[in-house]
C-alpha cells in the first residue's frame, strides 16, 4: 500500500498535466516545415518509412500504423535491422520520417546517410536542428518539449508525446488531402469492434 495516497496522487497529476501542457504547445510548433512534411509525403511515389530508436522507436512504429489506418501506405523500420540488409526495401521515390530528440543516433544517421545515397527523401523530427540528423534531412521539424515534461529532462515521456502528436496531425492532413475515404477506412479494418461498424461515423462524416 502507497502510504501516502494523497502524495502519490499529487505526482502523478502533476506530471500528467506537465504533458498535457507539452501536448497542447505542439499546434503553436507547427510552422512551415509541417507543411514541406506534408509536400513530401504528397509527392512521394512510393511508401513512407518511419524510423526510430528506443522510445522514439515506439513512436515511429505507431506513427507508421497510423498513417497506414489514414490511407498513406507506411512501414517502421528498426534502423539497427536497417543496416543489416533491410535497408534494401529503400528506393528512390520513397519518403523516410526519422524520430531522433538528440539528432546523434548513430544508427539512424548511417541508415539516413544510406537513404539519401538511393534517392529517398527525409524528413527529420529532433529537438536538435544543429545535430546530424537535421544535417542529412530534406526538412527539419522542431520540436521542443516544456520543461519538466520528460522528467530529469532523460525519461522521454512527454518528448515523445509531442512527436506523436505531430504524426497524428499529419496522417490526418494527409488523409484529407489523399482524399481517403472513411469506407476505405473501415474496409481496413475489418478485425475488432471497428470492423463491426456499418456505417460512417456521424462526427467525422465531412473530413473529406
Amino acid at each position: 500500500m502507497v502510504s501516502n495516497s494523497a502524495h502519490a496522487l499529487d505526482i502523478a497529476r502533476e506530471l500528467i498535466q506537465l504533458e498535457a501542457d507539452a501536448v497542447r504547445s505542439v499546434s503553436k510548433q507547427l510552422d512551415t516545415s509541417f507543411l514541406e512534411s506534408v509536400d513530401l509525403a504528397l509527392a512521394s511515389t512510393g511508401k513512407i518509412f518511419t524510423v526510430g530508436s528506443g522510445t522514439s522507436g515506439m513512436i515511429a512504429r505507431r506513427l507508421a500504423h497510423l498513417l497506414s489506418v489514414c490511407g498513406s501506405s507506411s512501414v517502421f523500420l528498426h534502423p539497427m535491422d536497417a543496416l543489416h540488409g533491410s535497408s534494401g526495401a529503400l528506393e528512390a521515390g520513397d519518403l523516410l520520417i526519422a524520430i531522433s530528440k538528440g539528432g546523434e543516433s548513430a544508427e539512424i544517421n548511417q541508415l539516413l546517410t544510406l537513404a539519401r545515397s538511393r534517392g529517398v527523401k527525409i524528413v527529420a523530427l529532433t529537438a536538435k536542428p544543429e545535430s546530424a540528423i537535421a544535417a542529412l534531412a530534406d526538412v527539419t521539424v522542431k520540436l521542443t518539449t516544456s520543461e519538466g515534461a520528460d522528467p530529469g529532462g532523460v525519461i522521454a515521456m512527454g518528448s515523445t508525446l509531442v512527436t506523436a502528436v505531430w504524426g497524428d496531425a499529419l496522417a490526418y492532413v494527409l488523409m484529407h488531402y489523399n482524399g481517403y475515404s472513411w469506407n476505405e477506412v473501415l474496409e481496413a479494418h475489418p478485425a475488432g469492434a471497428v470492423g463491426q461498424i456499418t456505417a460512417e461515423p456521424d462526427n467525422v462524416r465531412n473530413l473529406v
